[in-house]
């Protein structure tokens, strides 16, 4: 009898191991349909819906890894599971929303090939940044990401789609500008630059009114034209993490010479 009660408990615990959990997963899920999504609404020709469901997806993409850590359900399949829907959102999902809108055009300046393999490049910088930052989650430092996030450089993009459209400009007029953008958002996701994580900052603590206030201003700020303001905000952050990776061998290079 006892045996029997031994083998059963056995077997449960051997089917909760198993099994996955469900509320992180569900929002990694809708983040990943967010991006599909994206590729659909770009297919047929609704590049504004596209470039907001992407935004979607980072959101989502923000909540399941706080869900996961603040209900204490974080798994190895969900860190995987995060990862793909990761590709799907911030690589395939940016990379075939921008050529639908724009690239595709290249073909009207001669250079029709450059279009599709401009949306490749980042489709396969994507894909090697999210390996290399899985490969090198457990020694990498935590204030900093070693290339531009996957999600920073789809809102980029997103952003350029999105602010574009609201100001009337078509993808065919914006070819040089989708290409420089595409490929240049591609190369930062696997280069070497250093970008502030925000991992450090502890929402538990107390902050002082002012910084209550700030945060209020920016949500104020931001809801006054989204598309243009997420664009910018975006384009900054790439361009702050080349500014700052060159500033400090500058500073580096600085303190060799002194020592010599």
């Amino acid at each position: 009898m006892q045996d029997t009660e031994h083998m059963t408990q056995e077997t449960s615990q051997q089917k909760s191991r198993r099994g996955i959990y469900l509320l992180p997963n569900m929002i990694t899920t809708a983040g990943m349909f967010a991006g599909f999504y994206a590729i659909v609404a770009a297919m047929d020709g609704r590049f504004e819906a596209a470039a907001v469901a992407i935004f979607i997806a980072m959101i989502l993409d923000g909540l399941d890894g706080r869900v996961a850590r603040l209900t204490n359900t974080q798994s190895e399949f969900g860190v995987q599971y995060d990862s793909l829907a990761d590709m799907v959102s911030f690589g395939l999902a940016p990379a075939l929303v921008m050529y639908e809108w724009s690239l595709k055009f290249m073909v009207s300046v001669g250079w029709a090939k450059f279009g599709w393999l401009a949306a490749f490049i980042y489709a396969a910088s994507a894909a090697l940044r999210l390996a290399r930052f899985n490969s090198q989650v457990a020694t990498a430092e935590k204030a900093y990401f070693r290339g531009l996030p996957s999600p920073s450089a789809a809102g980029v993009l997103a952003g350029l789609v999105w602010a574009a459209t609201d100001f009337g400009l078509a993808g065919e007029s914006m070819v040089y500008v989708a290409f420089v953008l595409t490929v240049s958002m591609g190369l930062l996701m696997v280069s070497n630059i250093r970008y502030y994580s925000f991992k450090e900052l502890n929402f538990k603590n107390r902050v002082p009114f002012v910084t209550i206030l700030i945060v209020v201003l920016v949500y104020v700020f931001a809801s006054i034209d989204p598309p243009k303001v997420l664009f910018i905000g975006f384009l900054i952050y790439a361009i702050f993490g080349i500014i700052y990776t060159l500033l400090g061998i500058r500073s580096r290079r600085r303190a060799r010479k002194r020592l010599e």
